[in-house]
């Protein structure tokens, strides 16, 4: 099912989809939420249930890390500690049991058929974000693929989007934001963008709403059959 939140024009054409990547194109929430509750068993803290980790994922590592950690540890010392410590826990198991949500690969493989600008703007650190893609996607053709990094602002700031964009030729309003939180609505309205939230993801509907989304889609495949879809002129 595909639910219109704002009008969006059936005649409009896309040309380039910028993907968020954990709790979009990946389900990467045992993964992270295993890593970082290991890290936390160390220090002899308790842990958390897999899925409280929904609410933790999506502002990047550090982030995680300090909702994670109980009130009173938060102090920027022990953060920091073990954040370093995820990073490296993460580093050695980010692909445990990782995988693509189901259709997702067929709507990358039709998505990039046709032409489509493909790329990837995630919060997770950049380091982890080429590889994460390439041992997933390897045949897909992604433009780019953006994670937090030094010069490039996190989301909900639009920077990397726009900079994706203007990179592959493209204008905001040829481009759709595909994500599953709040912030990557958010992004996308900041970009101008058209904000597609991804039902299948960590957050829900209601989020999704709240933040600005123009549309939900409850699978991955409604990208090609409910969305009108032609190549960038760079790529014809």
């Amino acid at each position: 099912m595909t639910t219109y939140l704002a009008t969006v024009s059936p005649s409009a054409v896309w040309r380039g989809v910028i993907f968020d990547l954990d709790g979009t194109l990946l389900d990467s929430l045992a993964d992270l939420a295993d890593c970082m509750n290991r890290v936390l068993a160390r220090q002899g803290l308790p842990i958390w249930p897999r899925d409280a980790y929904r609410q933790f994922i999506g502002d990047g590592l550090r982030m995680l890390v300090q909702r994670a950690l109980p009130e009173d540890w938060r102090h920027p010392e022990v953060v920091d500690a073990c954040t370093a410590a995820m990073n490296a826990e993460y580093a050695a198991h980010w692909a445990d049991q990782t995988r693509p949500y189901d259709g997702i690969p067929e709507m990358l493989d039709g998505l990039a058929a046709q032409g489509v600008v493909l790329a990837v703007f995630s919060n997770k650190p950049d380091e982890f974000v080429a590889p994460t893609v390439r041992r997933f996607f390897p045949e897909v053709p992604f433009v780019a693929t953006v994670g937090a990094r030094a010069g490039v602002p996190r989301k909900p700031d639009p920077t990397g989007a726009l900079q994706i964009a203007a990179a592959a030729g493209l204008a905001p309003t040829e481009c759709l934001y595909l994500g599953d939180s709040g912030i990557d609505m958010q992004t996308a309205v900041r970009a101008g963008m058209l904000a597609v939230g991804a039902r299948w993801g960590f957050r829900d509907a209601a989020e999704l709403q709240a933040h600005g989304a123009a549309v939900l889609i409850d699978h991955p495949t409604r990208l090609l059959t409910d969305f009108r879809f032609a190549a960038s002129s760079s790529r014809a």
